[in-house]
């Protein structure tokens, strides 16, 4: 037997989360990439084998990351200098052809196997890299299905083998053609969500010898790996404040891992010092930002608070209720993701704002009428989409809906206090992205949306909040029950 022992690190879904926080009475120091560095420099000190791998969106979620459209996270990702990166949903958030410029600047292979310039039959990305360490081979290789097609359908030189099953296949391709190579491991670096995830894993055929898959999209905390189809399947959360970890064992002789250990490590003060050099890089950024958006724009009643995007909060009610007001719409469809902070205010800066709601989308108003108005919130608030998955929504004070989960269909449906009715027409508004992606994330077709009535309201979701912040001082909202579960 010829075996060796490896440390696998791993992150996702780090979205810009540069910064460490004091939290607790101790004044710990909780996350942030200073640390992160310092924990990862400090196993590649420790063991002998490292690899570091991180599983898309790095970018994405902070003002420094917004302000330089990425290029910020990919010279600090530098810094961290991961053997290999898969591409995320976010990654793409810039546009195609600047996603192709960050991949130029990052130091590191950016691998995907399933994303195709249409017409040429040519991977759009990298498939996949080979690392020999310590004599042994690894094969690194990516996959991304429906969570990105929505964001790039407008692109029409992309295309993709979307589904899980052809996804799987890709990953067969390319391990069936490399795999000769006498690959010792094969990692599978994924952003399509957990669940999604497992079922990716029961679809790998034993003789692709797929050893793991390391996930991202759904912000998933695990206690341990799940093993499906003998593939170990983890994640690593959401942000820097942890990473996961495996020692593994591998044998030389049968390319598989005979011995493992996982945990996901809190990343803190306590655990390792933090990487100074980084800290004094990313500071570079952060003063420039500083300076330019440290004017306050409004002062608001109280803290609104946005914890989770699975749930109505008040931050979502408040800027639902901005929406609706300046587009002069029934129904504002907030989507909860593009809120990236869980507390904010009392005191807004912009840099606060932008920080919170990075993305600058156009807002449509389409008429519609209540039988399709029905149908988007018999969709969006049935149980399979309340998920780390899913895309959930906020809505503004006209609306009062309630779904009963037990019997799996929406039993109310309120405007203004009156039931909406089938016939009636009802004007809704929605951010571009979920306009384009309508079929998938609200259960309504682009033909139907638009058979009506469909008007641009405003090029940019982000100047009419903001305008709205600062002529609304003082302004507070509260979780009231616009969408009920019983």
């Amino acid at each position: 037997m010829n075996l060796k022992k490896f440390t696998i690190l791993h992150s996702n879904d780090m979205h810009g989360d540069f910064l460490a926080e004091l939290r607790g009475g101790e004044g710990k120091l909780i996350g942030g990439l200073s640390l992160l560095s310092g924990y990862i420099n400090k196993v590649r000190h420790e063991e002998e084998n490292v690899l570091y791998f991180i599983s898309g969106d790095m970018v994405q979620g902070s003002l420094i990351d917004s302000e330089y459209k990425g290029i910020s996270t990919m010279a600090i990702m530098n810094y961290l200098a991961p053997d290999a990166v898969a591409l995320g949903n976010h990654e793409f958030d810039y546009g195609l052809p600047h996603l192709l410029f960050l991949e130029k600047v990052a130091n590191f292979p950016i691998v995907n196997a399933n994303l195709y310039v249409k017409g040429f039959n040519k991977r759009l990305m990298r498939p996949y890299v080979v690392i020999r360490k310590a004599g042994f081979d690894f094969l690194i290789t990516g996959i991304i299905t429906e969570k990105v097609m929505d964001s790039i359908k407008g692109d029409s030189l992309i295309g993709s083998f979307v589904s899980l099953e052809e996804a799987g296949a890709e990953v067969g391709k390319i391990t069936n053609v490399y795999k000769n190579d006498d690959i010792d491991l094969t990692v599978l670096l994924t952003h399509i969500g957990y669940d999604s995830d497992l079922e990716l894993a029961e679809m790998l055929k034993p003789e692709w010898g797929v050893d793991l898959i390391i996930g991202g999209h759904s912000h998933t905390i695990l206690d341990k790996p799940t093993e499906k189809n003998g593939v170990l399947v983890t994640q690593a959360g959401v942000g820097t404040d942890q990473i996961g970890r495996f020692d593994i064992t591998v044998d030389d002789d049968t390319n598989s891992i005979v011995e493992y250990k996982w945990r996901l490590i809190p990343i803190d003060s306590s655990i390792a010092e933090p990487d100074r050099d980084l800290e004094k890089y990313i500071k570079t950024f952060q003063e420039e930002v500083d300076h330019k958006y440290s004017a306050v724009i409004c002062r608001l009643a109280h803290t609104h608070t946005h914890p989770s995007r699975l749930v109505e909060t008040s931050l979502g009610d408040l800027f639902a209720d901005a929406v609706s007001e300046v587009t002069e719409s029934d129904v504002a469809f907030m989507a909860s993701g593009s809120i990236r902070v869980k507390e904010f205010g009392p005191i807004v800066t912009l840099k606060d704002f932008l920080a919170c709601f990075p993305y600058n989308d156009t807002l449509t108003r389409y008429t519609v009428t209540g039988t399709r108005l029905r149908r988007i919130f018999s969709h969006i608030m049935r149980k399979e989409n309340r998920n780390s998955e899913g895309e959930c929504y906020q809505v503004n004070d006209a609306v009062r809906a309630t779904y009963n989960e037990a019997e799996a269909k929406l039993t109310s449906l309120k405007m203004n206090g009156l039931e909406v009715k089938d016939d009636d027409k009802y004007t809704i508004v929605l951010q571009g992205y979920h306009a384009r992606s309508s079929e998938a994330h609200l259960n309504v077709t682009q033909e139907e949306l638009t058979a009506i009535k469909a008007k641009v309201v405003s090029t940019s979701a982000q100047e009419v909040l903001e305008e709205w912040l600062r002529n609304h001082q003082n302004v507070g909202r509260a979780v009231e029950g616009r969408l009920t579960y019983i």
